[in-house]
């Protein structure tokens, strides 16, 4: 059997959030050895980790901690010696890793005669069938995604034209003010969003263009929302298209025609399906009605108009990750993947629109966790 080491903390490192699935912001390591479960950690955490079951927890102290301050080693300097220990104390001579594993610590490691082996795939396949937990999470994800919505469109029903741009009560309606509500919202439901799409106008044309500025009637407004549930750190994506007023013709025709490739997108989903085979499917009906698509695109020219993105991607401990919908994707969905499907069109200078609903891929088919409408008008 495999051995397998993850060092880091449970706030930036997906691979370890899913082994323990509590916020731990110190590094710390965890260690799977002849099927055995392992942690060594800081005497901080012991209790805390030793609740959940099927864990052998370690405090420091037992592979050296106390000799290593003795020694007057600067204490960011510990962590190589206090690992290298535990491996010896397990018994661990090779192991695999993800693929960020820290550098500095792969090193020394290897300079000591243990083997380590880079293996992505790995990791990622551990985190694609979400548990009932990190489900819950999501859900709760996705319901504040909808009252967030829900409080975009008040604020841009209430605004009303000016010389500049939209106002609302005496002000200027900003991509600013807009996120400032999302936010209240988002700490409303015990989320977490270090950010979050408001663009408008050509901004919406721009990939992860976060927006700014003043909205105006008649433009594109596009709102994409990834809120990480505090309690399991899992994140759900969604995203809407809105204008104020009366929408331009080649706005409308968009939305047509991405509503029509997110429902045929999502009727094709279930276990087994590859995720290229419905990229290739939105391409195709985009290419149909006259769009630019990776496929009709020459070797090496920048994608800047049509449809110039994936299909999808998984989302659970982290908002982009296993499985793909694009055309470099070739892992078929599975059972329990929860992916977005979010096709979108787009022209330079002028906008585009995007609509995204959050998907759980089921045997036979998939389960929509996203329950909110798709009209341009708010």
């Amino acid at each position: 059997m495999t051995d397998i080491l993850i060092y880091g903390d449970t706030v930036r490192s997906p691979e370890l959030r899913h082994e323990v699935p509590l916020t731990v912001p110190d590094p710390f390591l965890y260690a799977e050895r002849d099927g055995s479960r392992v942690v060594y950690v800081g005497s901080l955490e012991v209790a805390r980790i030793r609740e959940f079951e099927g864990i052998d927890v370690h405090p420091y102290e037992e592979v050296g901690w106390d000799d290593l301050i003795g020694s007057g080693m600067h204490r960011e300097e510990m962590y190589k010696p206090l690992v290298l220990n535990a491996c010896r104390a397990l018994g661990i001579t090779s192991a695999v890793v993800p693929r960020y594993f820290p550098v500095e610590l792969a090193d020394h490691l290897r300079a000591e005669g243990i083997e380590l082996t880079p293996e992505r795939e790995l990791f990622a396949n551990r985190r694609r069938v979400k548990t009932g937990v990190e489900l819950d999470g999501m859900r709760r994800a996705q319901r504040a995604c909808e009252a967030a919505m829900d409080a975009v469109r008040e604020l841009l029903r209430d605004a009303t034209p000016n010389g500049a741009g939209l106002e609302l009560e005496g002000r200027p309606l900003t991509s600013e003010r807009l996120k400032r509500r999302i936010g209240e919202v988002f700490t409303e439901h015990d989320m977490l969003a270090d950010e979050f799409i408001v663009s408008h106008g050509a901004q919406s044309a721009v990939g992860h263009d976060m927006g700014s500025g003043q909205i105006s009637a008649g433009e594109p407004i596009v709102i994409d929302l990834w809120p990480r549930d505090r309690e399991t750190a899992c994140f759900a994506d969604m995203t809407r298209t809105f204008v104020v007023g009366e929408p331009p013709p080649e706005i409308v025709e968009y939305q047509r025609l991405c509503r029509q490739a997110l429902d045929d997108a999502i009727g094709a989903i279930k276990a087994g399906v590859p995720g290229r085979d419905l990229f290739v499917g939105t391409c195709e009906l985009f290419q149909e009605h006259g769009y630019k698509t990776y496929f009709t695109k020459q070797p090496g020219e920048m994608l800047e108009e049509g449809f110039i993105h994936g299909l999808g991607h998984g989302v659970g401990l982290e908002v982009h990750e296993e499985p793909g919908m694009g055309a470099a994707s070739r892992d078929p969905l599975v059972a329990g993947d929860v992916v977005t499907v979010e096709p979108g069109l787009y022209r330079p200078g002028f906008g585009g629109c995007r609509l995204e609903d959050l998907v759980l891929v089921t045997e036979n088919g998939a389960e929509n966790l996203t329950d909110y409408p798709y009209d341009l008008t708010p």
